[in-house]
């Protein structure tokens, strides 16, 4: 069912037929607005072989060669006591700090992604053969794979071997089983592949709904609660937790909502951090993706209003005028990397085909697709929307 915005986020529901007819004329569209830019990309990781933390131990690193690990992005040496527990200065990341275990999530969030796109597209195998080499060394072999679980993701020297914050790292791997999920659409990865996969994603959600530093991230109440929300959910779908799923609704109607929104649409908790304008744009776009993710035509969470109106509609218009025009931001600006947004943000496109915005699209198609700044890239983990639209036509060529 296709849904017309109101600005009061009223929902009518009329010329159904027209508009569903619109919504896929701008599904095929964005097919060939990114062919170009998807297959490029593909090309270009086919002579990569695959990367994983084994290669990489993190010398302070309290696990093993197969335990993830990272430290906190906002924590410093104590000019005062050099040799001491760090101190934090938020909104301020420190180049020294342990992040290669998360630059090559990144890596492989990027690349598998690309590649079944790439492959769903063309139906070239060497794109599919390409993406399941990444997969294996990630999720099967036994010498390379990672274990299913955080305990050691952003720790602080001197303080901690790790963080329930931490979860947020592996906001990465949303798109990845994305990729998964689209492969195992297409018949293209065989089975017993498959069923270690998702073995491997159905323990580490079992880890991140059960484990301490699960629920903490879980009630953490800004956008790392949000994140949380999104990682259960993107693997329960993977997995077939209809459990969590269910669990992921109730908890964007009862705590994500109206712990976050305010009546404006806005934000709050994001906008008094040192970086409003890009954890704004993070906790939209990720809120943005949770819904598409959730809904489904008896229970859609984009039209899902609370009394005083606040509704996913009504964060979009908050944000939208924003990056369309930052001039216009009343906030502070950043205190980094606030030239480097927007960018091709998710919500706008995942928005736009949920309410037949195409305002929201256009914006989308104008915004830049592939950022390289590595704080951006952190915080934009939705980069292949052919892989989340359900309407692709057949354009192998």
């Amino acid at each position: 069912m296709i849904r017309l915005l109101l600005p009061s986020c009223l929902l009518i529901f009329f010329l159904l037929p027209t508009l569903a007819g619109e919504q896929t004329a701008l599904s095929i569209h964005i097919i060939e607005i990114e062919r170009t830019r998807v297959i490029r990309a593909a090309d270009s990781y086919l002579d990569e072989g695959p990367k994983t933390i084994t290669a990489f131990p993190g010398q302070r690193s309290a696990g093993g060669i197969h335990d993830f690990y990272s430290e906190g992005d906002y924590w410093w040496p104590n000019p005062e006591d050099p040799d001491g527990p760090y101190v934090r200065k938020d909104g301020l990341t420190n180049p020294d700090n342990f992040i290669i275990h998360r630059q090559l999530l990144w890596r492989l969030s990027v690349q598998v992604p690309a590649l079944v796109a790439a492959y769903k597209i063309t139906s070239d195998e060497q794109y599919c053969d390409k993406a399941l080499e990444h997969l294996r060394a990630w999720f099967i072999v036994d010498t390379t794979r990672m274990n299913p679980n955080l305990l050691y993701a952003q720790a602080i020297k001197g303080r901690t071997t790790g963080r329930g914050i931490g979860i947020i790292d592996t906001i990465h791997l949303v798109e990845v089983a994305r990729a998964i999920a689209v492969l195992e659409t297409l018949q293209a990865i065989p089975f017993g592949d498959l069923a270690t996969i998702k073995y491997w994603f159905s323990q580490y959600l079992h880890w991140l709904t059960t484990h301490e530093y699960g629920l903490a991230e879980r009630d953490n109440g800004n956008n790392h609660s949000t994140c949380w929300t999104l990682q259960v959910a993107a693997f329960a779908d993977l997995v077939g937790d209809q459990e969590q799923l269910d669990f992921c609704r109730n908890f964007y109607r009862a705590s994500l909502l109206p712990q976050q929104m305010a009546v404006d649409g806005s934000f709050p908790k994001e906008l008094q951090r040192t970086k409003p304008y890009g954890y704004s744009l993070f906790n939209l776009d990720a809120m943005a993706t949770l819904c598409h993710i959730l809904s489904k035509s008896e229970e859609d969470l984009w039209k899902y209003q609370m009394e005083d109106g606040r509704c996913m509609a009504r964060a979009m218009e908050f944000m939208v005028p924003y990056i369309r025009d930052k001039s216009q931001w009343p906030y502070p600006p950043d205190v980094m990397y606030f030239d480097q947004w927007p960018v091709r943000h998710p919500a706008l496109l995942f928005a736009g085909l949920a309410y037949g915005n195409s305002d929201y699209i256009t914006l989308w198609k104008l915004l830049d697709p592939d950022p390289t700044n590595e704080e951006v890239l952190r915080n934009y983990p939705i980069r292949q929307p052919l892989l989340w639209l359900d309407t692709i036509e057949d354009n192998n060529e």
